[in-house]
């Protein structure tokens, strides 16, 4: 018997990628599945492939950037299976730009599908889930919210996303109903977009790293399942092999302490040992590995 038997699983954005890598995935291991995507025909053939496969998948043709099409999404899962166990929050836009060409046209598109679409589907879902007192949500982040160059605005949308993992993990705590992040990394659609941005200008190549879509898959059909119980706002990759957990923002301690903080006072702050607590932005400066602090506290750089 597979780790998901049994259970009701929307997955939107589906038709392709990673997202279609993890309805099959999750079918393979017993769960009913709903694939959504805006595209009809590749929302087709994803389900025919996991029947084809001996799974069982229905679709949805939604709009997840509107509430009532994401409503509708969700209620063809409880129509069609009486419940809804899970949802993966996998549709999402991509753009690359540097910040002096922002376009504020991608920015509220990548906002409305990567935002809004996933609020909506999740906002949807959480009520019945609670309803039943069981379910798990997976939203698919991205290392781009630490920082990576041309990545702002994508970045920004992710770093929203993210931030509902933790606000979410922390309303739904007693509930039975988790929220964990998926930090995905594989060879889509999306991949080949950086590599050829990341050529055209002149920038390092990376595609001889990337995964298949596929290798993802194992950690959803984990946090969609009974065994994840406990775990919930956790923000987790797995990558060649590597799994990793993200650490969540906190404050750096011990603060400096001044009954009150003069302009002055606070630059001589910044020039003694808030200069050693700087932490260097970019997800990729964490291969560096702990920085060292006078205080004995370290942060990675």
């Amino acid at each position: 018997m597979g780790m998901l038997e049994g259970k009701a699983v929307v997955i939107t954005g589906s038709g392709r990628g990673i997202g279609a890598a993890c309805a099959m995935g999750a079918a393979m291991q017993g769960a009913w599945v709903v694939v959504n995507d805006v595209d009809a025909d590749v929302a087709e053939a994803s389900a025919a492939s996991i029947r084809d496969a001996g799974g069982k998948a229905i679709t949805c043709v939604a709009d997840i950037t509107q509430w009532d099409e994401a409503g509708k999404l969700i209620a063809s899962c409880i129509d069609a299976f009486g419940r809804i166990d899970g949802l993966v929050n996998n549709a999402g836009l991509f753009h690359m730009n540097k910040a002096w060409d922002f376009d504020p046209k991608a920015a509220r598109a990548l906002l409305e599908v990567n935002v809004l679409g996933t609020m909506h589907c999740a906002a949807q879902a959480v009520k019945p889930m609670i309803a039943q007192g069981s379910g798990s949500i997976v939203n698919v982040v991205s290392g781009a919210h630490m920082g990576i160059d041309s990545l702002g605005i994508y970045g920004a949308t992710k770093g929203a996303v993210a931030s509902m993992v933790y606000g979410w993990a922390v309303d739904l705590a007693g509930t039975g109903v988790r929220i964990n992040g998926l930090s995905p990394f594989g060879n889509t659609r999306m991949a080949e977009h950086t590599s050829a941005y990341r050529r055209s200008i002149g920038a390092t190549d990376r595609s001889a790293r990337f995964q298949p879509a596929e290798a993802n898959s194992p950690l959803v059909e984990y946090l969609l399942s009974d065994r994840a119980d406990g775990v919930s706002g956790q923000l987790v990759r797995i990558d060649s092999g590597e799994i990793q957990l993200y650490a969540h923002p906190a404050l750096l301690v011990p603060p400096l302490y001044r009954e009150s903080w003069s302009a002055a006072e606070i630059a001589d702050a910044f020039d003694g040992e808030l200069r050693e607590r700087l932490v260097p932005c970019g997800v990729l400066g964490m291969e560096h590995g702990p920085v060292p602090l006078t205080s004995g506290f370290w942060s990675r750089s």
